[in-house]
């Protein structure tokens, strides 16, 4: 578990340095629909984040129903 905890942790730093990045490029570069782009990169900040918690909630959750059904074959 902690495997896959520390893999989706390193997915989503890399996804929101990454968001970032674009967003400033976009800020320098590009004029139009600045605002468009700064609210989808607030929205990204938070929305990625907890759908990587949600990703590792429910593996555990997997991971442990497996475990007991593995445990309930034994007896």
């Amino acid at each position: 578990m902690k495997k896959a905890k520390r893999i989706l942790s390193i997915i989503g730093i890399i996804v929101l340095v990454g968001l970032y990045l674009t967003t400033l490029a976009c800020a320098i570069f590009a004029k139009n629909n600045i605002m468009n782009l700064l609210m989808a990169s607030l929205y990204a900040t938070v929305v990625i984040p907890v759908l990587i918690w949600a990703y590792a909630f429910i593996y555990k959750l997997m991971k442990k129903d497996s475990k007991n059904e593995s445990d309930a074959d034994k007896n």
